[in-house]
């Protein structure tokens, strides 16, 4: 059985910056990773993806150049990161880690039904 777990939210001003962690843990070779996140009353949406060797990475338009997916390439079972720079209320959502495993591929999906394990989900509060 294989599980996810998120750390790193937490409250941070406008502008500010935060660094979110999913670590997997069980029986497995590699996993490809995404982030979402769910503001209250939206729905959940796409935020960053990472395929099994960090060689390939996507984002979402509403976070391109603020955001950084990343991973030890040389540690296919590390932990991914999100680091959120320049942070605004709008950032404002659960963020949730969801994985792939054992998906050896150069894609990386934006899709929630490409992800079959998610993590419970960290709460990111960004005051104006």
């Amino acid at each position: 059985q294989v599980q996810l777990a998120e750390s790193g939210g937490g409250l941070v001003q406008a502008g500010g910056s935060l660094r979110l962690s999913c670590a997997a843990s069980g029986s497995f070779n590699i996993f490809a990773a995404g982030w979402f996140r769910q503001a209250p009353g939206k729905e959940r949406e796409f935020v960053s993806g990472i395929n099994w060797n960090g060689a390939s990475t996507t984002y979402a338009d509403s976070v391109k150049g603020r955001f950084t997916i990343s991973r030890e390439h040389a540690n296919a079972k590390s932990p991914v990161y999100l680091q959120m720079n320049s942070l605004k209320p709008e950032d404002t959502a659960v963020y949730y880690c969801a994985a792939r495993f054992n998906y050896y591929s150069d894609a990386v999906g934006q899709a929630q039904t490409n992800y079959a394990h998610w993590g419970q989900g960290t709460q990111v509060t960004v005051s104006s």
